[in-house]
Order: structure tokens, then C-alpha cells, then sequence
């Protein structure tokens, strides 16, 4: 039985989905309008879908025909996207231990040095979010999203607006980390290098799932193709 079943309609176009989080990456792969950030929604719990189920370690979150929709934040899921949402007001190191304000301050402190270590941000600690650059923005989002450890991390292309050097050293970061990741992309060269199951999604359905590289072979063979010409 898939972990995620789902079908939502959005106007003219229906998404209908069923798929496992059997590996610890799992790509979700398509053009720009295939239904690619209505899933992480609908994961996340932004969105409530028409029918579905989602079970994440033997947890139910959602279960339409039961009625069961956990609040997005009791999800433990984490949630970034391309624009990092940090709080203005906070320093870096105020907006990473915001998801731990439960935690006592010892142990707080050391879980947001930890995050921000792991992210090679640690130098950026008291500054504000208007002090970063866009790529130092994304590590202290990441740092603040995986704070609470949680139980997956869905990124919908998140680094989609940096340059080449920033987003493969985030990326290498993110794979030394031991969470469970659905990564949405639709550029193959960003995501070819992941050891990743991947579901190709066009048109709201699953094209194509498997092993990364043996699914997404005829597409990087075609882009190479056209950067050869």
C-alpha cells in the first residue's frame, strides 16, 4: 500500500497520485504545471485535497474518508521553497531556535550552533535576514526547518535562484544530514548526482518512478543533446 494517495482538482486540472517514501530521497521531477508544488502542499497540510491519505511512519496525517487532517504544524514535516520566509525582526540565530522555543536554553542553543554548523553559517548568527545574501538566506531556512527534527523535509526547488557554487555546496550538506527528503525539481542536471528514487510527474499524474538516473537517462541524454547542437 503507497504512503501518499491523493486527488485534488484545481479548476481544469485534476492531480491524481499514489506513491511510497521508501528511500530516504525521493525526487518529484516534471515541467512547470504538472502538479509538482500541489503535492508538497497537500503534504505539508496547506492544502486539504479533495480525496486521500497520506501515512508517514506508521502515522496517519490525513485519511479523508476517516476525517483525519493533522494541522500542518503537529505534521512534523518541514517546508522550504525557492524564496527563504524568515522573520525580519529576528536574527539568524532567534529565527533557527523559533521551532525549539520548547527546549531549554542549553539545549537550544546547542541544537542552533549545531544547524547553523551544518550549513556553514555559523558566522551569520546575530546578523538579520536583510544583512544576507539570497544563498545565506536559504542555509539559515534550512538550518531553522530541520531544527525541530523532523520527520521529512519537503523542498520545493530550493535552490533554484542561486548560483552554481552555493547550491551544490547546500546540497552536499543537505546529503551529509540523515532526514528523510522529498526534493521537487525540474532541472536533471541539479538533481542528477542524488541518490534518489525519482516520480516523474506530467499532467497531474506519475509519468514514470524508479531509481534516479536509470528513469531520468533519456532526459539528461536529450539535454545534452541540445547543448551539443
Amino acid at each position: 500500500m503507497p504512503d501518499v494517495a491523493l486527488r485534488h482538482r484545481q479548476g481544469g486540472f485534476t492531480l491524481e497520485v499514489a506513491f511510497s517514501l521508501a528511500q530516504p530521497w525521493t525526487v518529484i521531477f516534471g515541467p512547470s504545471g504538472a502538479g509538482k508544488s500541489t503535492v508538497l502542499r497537500i503534504l505539508s497540510g496547506l492544502i486539504t485535497p479533495d480525496s486521500g491519505r497520506i501515512d508517514l511512519d506508521g502515522r496517519t496525517l490525513l485519511d479523508t474518508a476517516r476525517k483525519i487532517a493533522v494541522r500542518p504544524g503537529r505534521r512534523s514535516i518541514g517546508f522550504i521553497s525557492q524564496q527563504a520566509a524568515l522573520f525580519p525582526h529576528l536574527t539568524v540565530e532567534q529565527n533557527v531556535a523559533f521551532g525549539i522555543r520548547h527546549l531549554d536554553r542549553a539545549t537550544r542553543g546547542a541544537r542552533v550552533a549545531e544547524m547553523l554548523s551544518s550549513f556553514g553559517a555559523e558566522a551569520l548568527a546575530k546578523r538579520k535576514p536583510a544583512q544576507l545574501s539570497g544563498g545565506e538566506r536559504q542555509r539559515v531556512a534550512l538550518a531553522r526547518a530541520l531544527a525541530p527534527q523532523p520527520a521529512l523535509l519537503l523542498l520545493d526547488e530550493p535552490l533554484a535562484a542561486l548560483d552554481d557554487a552555493s547550491a551544490h555546496d547546500i546540497l552536499a550538506r543537505l546529503l551529509a544530514l540523515d532526514f528523510r527528503v522529498v526534493y521537487v525539481s525540474h532541472d536533471v542536471t541539479e538533481i542528477w548526482r542524488l541518490p534518489a528514487n525519482v516520480i516523474v510527474l506530467e499532467a497531474g499524474r506519475i509519468a514514470a518512478t524508479g531509481p534516479l538516473r536509470e528513469v531520468l537517462a533519456p532526459h539528461r541524454d536529450r539535454l545534452l543533446r541540445l547543448l551539443g547542437g
